[in-house]
């Protein structure tokens, strides 16, 4: 088996040791076990053929490529009480995102000498409650060396005289303030070095939109470095522009690096982690073993987009043949995958106009206008008849980013596709990527990291929670597996019924309501031409994005409560602010709230055309009762669990007090 042992570093109680009661009785207490997995695969067997370089990863004296990865388990005291359900917890850039979402808790904050071991909140308790096991699994190795951060320790990638490879990396950069030099990665991953200082073809070019024109920066302007007290010092993992870089602008670099991880042992470490806790024995250092049968993957943006990999690779049979996931749910990943298993990989990439990760975007074949090429993101799990049940969840700002709506059109946005039979496509109307900020604020800074620069935007931020929908696609999915169960019919915007439309079809809608501020040009992704570096753009894609209703509400994918009986619009997009440069510019991943006027005096001041609160709802009481109905009503339908509806209920007080305030 390719997990070889299982080196436990640090076992404790959570929730300090409380004990745990579900809808079908007694957990009992869990408890985290967190230490090392050590992996070793043979790199000839069919299941590690599509994983790229791995032939040219070090072998061990059996012929075998191996390496250690980070990781958690969290598993009941009392290993009976497990209920044969796993989560595999696809960490984002080093932070878990399992239990923080389903579990509605928070997630600690990693930086420069942070606790390597923080207490972990089990929020509401919802995944423990349930019996299931949850495992964290390190995958990245470019991950920041930051105490507490989970990171796989990745091979490197050797030539035929055992040298390191050399190859063309293209990368955007931006930075919030004005700064001398930039890392070349984002979010301080580590970076691929540059291979030549002097390297001559080496190319800066600027731009103030992701698909607006570029300007190139002469090479006499800039070189690989960054400034130290004040000196210029050469450095491969930096470039430093005379004159510094402009707070907002969009930076792309075009460079030779060396040196090259085997990136696609990514997806084979999280395989073969729990094909390990499905089938392993405890010599192997299982801690329960025997007590899992069904196991499904949660990844969430990033790690949305390297599940969507994954299912296009068909990396999930283990070197026994087995399908080793049950069921995935990629949520916040759009229409994207990532560079994952390609040499030169950068995990950390995720702007659709830097990648060649989109088509094809649909679970089932389509053709592509352009290129006359034709796939489909399933067609290796259905040539071999899987049955893995696939979700695929968004929310507006990856409707808005341009590329969501793909995942359920033709590349031209012109009809609507049909989805597999083990496919659902579920939109979150009016969120934005995250769980929604609160209270509500125009600024954030990275949730995982405090000394991250502030982003800040031109209205207030997304402001409604989606964790209650994630948390009935879970259940439904389980049920979809476990019992034959089908769940909810996918519900997204769509073509044929109006509800799906090009992004300045909104234009005239958010005019009318004061301050909204509506972009002036929706960015689209487009086709581009990877033969050559940096790529050469084509004809864009037919980005789609949900209609919305005179109160500025998207119409299309399910809406929460809290938002089908609104106080606000609650949109996917949000405009940078002009503090950190590129106003004119979307701020990724960001929607916004526009709140309604409290009464009719102040509606008619600033000529809101949207009834007042005053004018919409009796009293508190009589909001509250709307929202309970509506969450009923979604409950009935199966996109809400029925012991979630209270939830939603106090998400809609909380907006009354805030709105009303």
């Amino acid at each position: 088996m390719p997990v070889t042992g299982f080196e436990v570093t640090l076992r404790r109680p959570l929730a300090e040791g409380g004990s745990f009661e579900g809808p079908d009785g007694p957990i009992g207490p869990y408890e985290e076990l967190k230490g090392r997995l050590r992996f070793s695969i043979d790199p000839t067997r069919e299941a590690n053929r599509r994983i790229t370089d791995v032939e040219l990863a070090p072998r061990s004296a059996t012929g075998r490529v191996e390496w250690t990865a980070d990781a958690s388990i969290l598993v009941p005291v009392d290993r009976s009480r497990c209920s044969g359900r796993l989560l595999l917890d696809v960490v984002n850039r080093g932070n878990t995102v399992a239990v923080p979402n389903f579990n509605r808790a928070t997630r600690p904050a990693f930086g420069p000498g942070s606790d390597p071991n923080p207490p972990i909140d089990v929020g509401d308790g919802f995944l423990m409650k349930r019996g299931w096991v949850v495992i964290s699994c390190g995958w990245q190795g470019d991950v920041p060396q930051v105490p507490g951060l989970f990171r796989m320790q990745t091979p490197e990638a050797l030539d035929a005289d055992g040298r390191p490879i050399r190859g063309r990396v293209y990368s955007q950069l931006q930075s919030t303030e004005p700064v001398p030099h930039l890392l070349l990665s984002d979010r301080g991953h580590i970076p691929y070095p540059a291979a030549d200082l002097a390297e001559r073809d080496a190319l800066l070019t600027v731009r103030d939109q992701p698909d607006g024109p570029e300007t190139v920066i002469p090479r006499d302007r800039w070189r690989f470095a960054r400034v130290e007290a004040g000196r210029v010092m050469p450095d491969a993992g930096y470039i430093h522009l005379d004159g510094g870089f402009e707070k907002g602008r969009l930076y792309q670099i075009t460079y030779t690096a060396v040196g090259t991880p085997v990136q696609g042992l990514a997806m084979a470490a999280l395989r073969d982690a729990v094909s390990w806790l499905k089938h392993g024995d405890a010599a192997s250092g299982h801690p329960a073993p025997g007590a899992l049968r069904w196991a499904y993957a949660y990844g969430r943006s990033q790690t949305g987009r390297l599940l969507r990999t994954l299912v296009y690779e068909d990396l999930n049979l283990d070197e026994e043949g087995r399908e080793v996931l049950d069921g995935i749910i990629a949520n916040v990943a759009g229409g994207m995958r990532g560079e994952f298993n390609q040499r030169f990989g950068q995990h950390s990439k995720d702007r659709n106009n830097m990648m060649a990760h989109l088509f094809p975007f649909t679970d089932q074949p389509q053709a592509e206008p352009e290129t006359g090429a034709k796939d489909a993101l399933h067609a290796r799990l259905d040539a071999r008849g899987s049955r893995l049940r696939v979700y695929y969840t968004n929310t507006s700002a990856e409707y808005h980013r341009g590329d969501a709506s793909l995942i359920h059109t033709d590349p031209d946005g012109t009809r609507d596709v049909a989805h597999g039979p083990y496919t659902r496509v579920y939109h979150f109307a009016g969120t934005e990527h995250g769980l929604g900020i609160w209270p509500p604020t125009d600024s954030q800074a990275a949730p995982a990291d405090p000394t991250a620069p502030v982003e800040r935007s031109q209205n207030l931020r997304g402001v409604a929670d989606y964790a209650v929908l994630l948390r009935a696609c879970l259940v439904s999915l389980d049920r979809w597996v476990v019992d034959g169960v089908e769940p909810p019919p996918s519900r997204h915007p769509r073509v044929a019924d109006g509800t799906a439309v090009p992004p300045d079809r909104l234009a005239p809608a958010f005019a009318r309501i004061p301050a909204a501020r509506y972009p002036r040009h929706n960015p689209r992704p487009r086709r581009l031409d990877w033969s050559a570096l940096p790529p050469t753009p084509g004809k864009p894609f037919g980005s789609l994005v949900s209609a919305v209703d005179s109160d500025g509400n998207e119409i299309g994918g399910i809406v929460l409560p809290e938002i089908a009986v609104p106080l606000a619009a609650h949109t996917g997009w949000n405009l940078r602010h002009p503090d950190i440069g590129g106003a004119e510019q979307l701020l990724v991943f960001a929607g916004a709230t526009v709140p309604m006027a409290r009464n009719r005096a102040e509606r008619e001041a600033t000529g809101d055309p949207r009834l007042s609160l005053e004018e919409r709802y009796p009293s508190r009481e009589a909001y509250l009762e709307r929202v309970r109905q509506a969450a009923e009503a979604l409950a009935r339908e199966g996109y809400l669990l029925t012991d979630d509806v209270p939830l939603s209920v106090a998400a809609g007080g909380r907006f009354w007090d805030h709105f009303t305030r």
